[in-house]
């Protein structure tokens, strides 16, 4: 009988485990969002529109000079990149166009890390394990947030459609983004100032042979695929359920800047940055800069928006959960 008793126990326990499956065992949780309930995470309520109270504050400030000496440092050497391979006999004669899509991506994954924290905010009520490991292991290495370490006006854009910063924060952080572009783009004209204008100065235009709609669709389907990056990566949803899973957010919005490079820089050179793209146009300031340069606004800022919309109302499905 007990015997039995045993038996019948087991086949219950092994059923319950069948049911409840890996959430029974929290070190044996899968990955991803939907092995776990809700009662883990409150979504943050949306950031205001207008916030007249980060005027005052240092952080504010502090976050728009640290998104303006990212941007610089980015131009500055991704744009260098740029001309070495332009100025080079052949692609095998330099880093090639791989090479421009490491740097690119690699400055990105770089600054991102540096500068990338929790924007002056602090951050939502929840226990300490629960904390996105994005910002936790870069608080710890730069020792105080920064910015968002956006870079990039489109993802900024982006991160304000899904109500994550406010617009004031939004129009400041591009401002500074665009005018470290161009002081990026300025230092390296300063230091060779006839090879910039010789070699293009890293200017985007659409290729000869493709149509301006084809440089627009390629922009709007390279931002789509950083911004949406960004947003997977940098969800604190994702990263408290996950917590005990590593995870390195400016490693995938790397990754995603290199793989972007080289799917499109045939076509318009890559811009997914109007600021990147503003910067070396203003410098470079020759017409065929400028035909073209609408494209690497309207692109990115559409492929942003979509992105946004994409994580907000399917992933994230915001608008359907009923707020208590």
């Amino acid at each position: 009988m007990i015997t039995e008793r045993t038996r019948s126990s087991d086949m219950e326990g092994k059923e319950e485990d069948v049911r409840v499956g890996a959430n029974k065992f929290p070190e044996r949780q899968p990955i991803g969002t939907s092995a776990q309930s809700d009662k883990d995470y409150k979504e943050p309520p949306p950031a205001p529109l207008f916030e007249p109270g980060e005027l005052a504050s240092w952080s504010f400030w502090r976050a728009g000079i640290a998104e303006f000496i990212a941007t610089f440092l980015f131009l500055y050497i991704t744009v260098l990149t740029v001309m070495g391979v332009k100025r080079s006999p052949n692609m095998c004669a330099s880093v090639g166009i791989q090479g421009i899509a490491w740097a690119f991506g690699g400055m990105i994954f770089a600054l991102v890390y540096c500068t990338a924290g929790i924007s002056g905010k602090s951050p939502p009520t929840r226990s300490k394990t629960l904390r996105s490991n994005m910002f936790v292991i870069t608080i710890c290495v730069v020792l105080w947030p920064l910015s968002g370490g956006h870079i990039n006006p489109a993802v900024t854009f982006g991160l304000f459609l899904a109500r994550k910063l406010s617009l004031t924060r939004a129009v400041y952080y591009i401002v500074m983004q665009c005018l470290g572009a161009i002081c990026g783009a300025g230092v390296v004209k300063g230091f060779q100032p006839k090879q910039y204008q010789a070699l293009g100065g890293g200017a985007n235009t659409v290729a000869p042979g493709y149509t301006k709609g084809s440089g627009l669709g390629a922009e709007i389907i390279g931002t789509f695929v950083l911004v949406y990056t960004v947003f997977s990566a940098t969800d604190a949803k994702r990263n408290a359920r996950d917590s005990h899973v590593p995870i390195l957010a400016p490693l995938p919005i790397g990754f995603a800047v290199f793989l972007v490079h080289l799917a499109t820089i045939p076509i318009t050179g890559t811009g997914i940055n109007p600021a990147r793209s503003l910067g070396a146009a203003i410098i470079f300031n020759k017409d065929n800069a400028w035909d073209d340069h609408w494209v690497f606004w309207v692109g990115p800022f559409i492929g942003a928006a979509l992105a946004a919309l994409y994580h907000v109302i399917v992933i994230r499905a915001i608008p359907f959960k009923s707020r208590s």
